[in-house]
Order: structure tokens, then C-alpha cells, then sequence
């Protein structure tokens, strides 16, 4: 490991690339710290403890929200742009068209017209963040410009992350964007390790060693179901080149998670909009729409209602976006025009078919595991019923994957330059 960190310093190139994507890094969480005036934070700070919402919603944020900082929204935004435009794909075939089949000008008006998108969703996501607040009196006066100014502040701030991602995505190493939620997660660690000291209890060693080992284990499975594949073995009809006879054999990997986090982001964004609704309509002077409002924040509030509910659009979400995302028809149409097959499969519909009972196998496993993620805090606290002990499934999950992708990279970038002992 040791040699390895040595071999990367050594490299001029992936050295200056990784001073710059920290760098970057730095910005955003000075940005990320930067509060937008005239809040009360006492009564912030008791808004996050007991609102289980916000707390998903601030992990997105890369850490902003909980700080109403200027770029409180983080990359939620552009996260939720880019599913937009990729869910319209299954809508507008020519939109598909356009992003799968005219090379990088498709994918750079597709990309282009992500961004602008992502204008409008934040606009209106800061509208009804300021409005939550707004009511919980977190603002301590907000007037009409100061309300004006905040969601121009916050939109400005969104689009500067997003310009912030793409630019590491392009110069530096790794998927900018994920990098960001990456350091929003982590800037958390100190915070989470002093809390822990604070309210340290001598009586509960067993509790927290059962704690280490829970974490430890969340930590070792999530590599494992990132890394996992089902490798499909694929050959090669023989055919002459060069005057002899050649074949091959190969093999068609498809991951047990090939959604990555994409499902916990859609059933989070799911299941964020009935709460927030709710807080927003308790204070209504009509008295049926408040208690229709406090019925659905009650029900939302109850953790083993959101857990189960939680649970199960994750499990759903991870096979729509498995089937969005893995064509079995699209991949056996290219087999066949390649004069690929699957040893002892007919090509064609038996191909597609088999493909699709494979992948719906694997990818059962992998929502499974995503559900347990997802739900993993509640189960937590559940069992050593402390408030202050949780393991964030989802965080951990993006910060594997994150640290995962990012040593790819790095190691590719490495064999490119021929290292010896490598």
C-alpha cells in the first residue's frame, strides 16, 4: 500500500491531479460554511435533531443545508436533472437518439440541456426550503427581498457546484459530483466523533464495541456487493484473419449493483415530499388542511412506517433503474450482429430471455441489500437505542463507491505508465 501511494507522488501528472481536486474540495467546503444571514441557529440546530428529512436531504447537500449555507441545496439539483433527462430517454425515443447515437455533440446537448434544467429545480427547491424555515422560524426577519436574494443566492450557489463538479470531472480524477457528496460526508467525522465523546457512557462499552462491529461488517459488505459481478461467458465464432483461423472466448460481467445509488436518491426524493408538504401546511388557517398536514407528518414520523415504506420503493426503484439502464434485447441484438454467443444458448430471443432471468436474479440480491442500507440507521438505533450511535448506510455506500472508482482510476492511470511491481 505503502509502495503504491509512493508510485502515485511520483507521477507528475496524477500528482497535480489530485492536489487539484482537493483543492477544489477545499473551496466547496469553505462555501459549504458560509451561512446566509439571519437565521436563528439555535432554532436550526433544533429543527435538524428531530426532523429525520432533513438530515437525509442535508447528506445530498454535501453538508450545506444543515449550515443554510449559500449553496444550502448542494448538487441535489443537477442530481435531480440528470434522472429527469435520463427517465425522458424512456419517454422521447429521440431524445434516446440523440444521447446514445450522435457520439459526444448528442451527449454534450444532452448534458446541456441537463444543466439547464437543473435552473428551474433549483429555484423552486430553495422556494419551498426557505418557506419550510420560514415557517419553523428559523428566519429571524425575511423580507421580500432578503426572500428574493436567498433564492437567487442559493440558485447561484447550486450551478457553482455543478460547474465545481464537472470541472473535477474534467481535470481531476474521479466523478466530480460524487466527489463532492463524498466530502460533504466526511466533514461530518469530527463532528460525529466529538458528540460521541461527549456523551460517552463508561456502563455501555459493550453497546459501542457492538457498534464498531456492525460498522465494520456494513463497511466490508458494501465493498463486496460494490465489487460483485455474475460474469456471463461469451464466444467468439471463428473466422479467418490474416490467413488463420481465429475464435475467442470472453465474458459479459454484469454487476449485482448495477444501480449504484440512484434508487436510494429516488425513494429519499419520494418520500422527503409528503413530510415537507406537511410541515409546510400544518400552519395553514384552514383547519382541515392543518390536520390533514399533521396526519401526514404524524405518519411519516412514526420510523417504523418510514422505514417499511422506505424499504420498499428502494427495492422497487433499484429494478426500474436496473431495467432502465440494462437492455437484455439491446445486448443480445449486439452479440448476434458481432457473431457472439452464450455457450449453449441460441441467439436472439433465447439470448435476451436468459439474460433477463439472470440479470432480474442478481439484481433481487442487490435491491435487498440497497433496502438494508437505506434502513440501516433505524435498525442501529433500533438495537443499541441510542440517538447519538447511527451508522449512515447511504453514506457509507457513497463513500465506498466513491473511494472505489476513484482508486480505479488512479491504479489505471498507473498501468498506463508501465509501473514495475504494480
Amino acid at each position: 500500500m505503502l509502495e503504491k501511494a509512493l508510485q502515485i507522488f511520483k507521477v507528475k501528472e496524477i500528482r497535480k491531479k489530485i492536489f487539484f481536486v482537493l483543492l477544489m474540495l477545499v473551496i466547496f467546503r469553505l462555501m459549504a460554511n458560509i451561512p446566509i444571514p439571519g437565521i436563528d441557529v439555535q432554532q436550526l440546530k433544533t429543527l435538524f435533531e428531530g426532523n429525520q428529512f432533513l438530515g437525509m436531504l442535508n447528506l445530498f447537500s454535501g453538508g450545506g443545508l444543515k449550515n443554510v449555507s449559500i449553496v444550502m441545496l448542494g448538487v441535489g439539483p443537477y442530481i435531480t436533472a440528470s434522472i429527469i433527462m435520463q427517465l425522458m430517454t424512456m419517454v422521447f425515443p429521440r431524445l434516446e437518439q440523440i444521447y446514445k447515437e450522435e457520439g459526444e455533440a448528442g451527449r454534450q446537448k444532452f448534458n446541456s440541456w441537463t444543466r439547464w434544467l437543473t435552473v428551474p429545480l433549483a429555484v423552486m427547491q430553495t422556494f419551498a426550503m426557505v418557506a419550510l424555515f420560514k415557517s419553523q422560524g428559523i428566519f429571524i426577519e425575511l423580507t421580500i427581498f432578503n426572500y428574493v436574494l436567498v433564492i437567487v443566492t442559493a440558485t447561484a450557489g447550486t450551478i457553482f457546484l455543478m460547474w465545481l463538479g464537472e470541472l473535477i470531472t474534467e481535470k481531476g480524477l474521479g466523478n466530480g459530483v460524487s466527489l463532492i457528496i463524498f466530502a460533504g460526508i466526511v466533514s461530518g467525522l469530527p463532528t460525529a466523533i466529538k458528540q460521541l465523546m461527549v456523551t460517552w457512557d463508561s456502563t455501555m462499552v459493550l453497546t459501542y464495541l457492538g457498534f464498531a462491529a456492525i460498522a465494520i461488517f456494513t463497511i466490508a459488505a458494501v465493498v463486496f456487493i460494490t465489487e460483485g459481478q455474475r460474469n456471463i461467458p461469451i464466444s467468439f465464432a471463428k473466422r479467418m484473419r490474416g490467413g488463420a483461423q481465429k475464435g475467442g472466448k470472453s465474458f459479459l460481467p454484469l454487476r449485482v449493483n448495477q444501480a449504484g445509488v440512484i434508487p436510494i436518491i429516488f425513494a429519499m426524493s419520494i418520500m422527503l415530499f409528503p413530510g415537507m408538504i406537511g410541515n409546510f401546511l400544518a400552519g395553514s388557517s384552514n383547519a382541515t388542511v392543518a390536520r390533514m398536514a399533521e396526519s401526514i407528518v404524524n405518519i411519516f414520523a412514526n420510523q417504523f412506517f418510514y422505514g417499511l415504506a422506505y424499504f420498499i420503493l428502494v427495492v422497487l426503484f433499484t429494478f426500474f433503474y436496473t431495467a432502465v439502464t440494462f437492455d437484455p434485447k439491446n445486448v443480445s441484438e449486439n452479440l448476434q450482429r458481432q457473431g457472439s454467443f452464450i455457450p449453449g444458448i441460441r441467439p436472439g430471443t433465447p439470448t435476451m430471455e436468459y439474460l433477463n432471468k439472470i440479470v432480474n436474479r442478481i439484481t433481487l440480491a442487490g435491491a435487498l441489500f440497497l433496502g438494508l442500507v437505506a434502513v440501516l440507521p433505524f435498525i442501529v438505533q433500533g438495537i443499541t437505542h441510542i440517538q447519538t450511535l447511527t451508522i449512515g448506510g447511504t453514506g457509507i455506500l457513497i463513500t465506498v463507491s466513491v473511494v472505489v472508482e476513484t482508486m480505479k482510476q488512479v491504479e489505471a492511470q498507473l498501468v498506463m505508465r508501465d509501473y514495475d511491481k504494480f
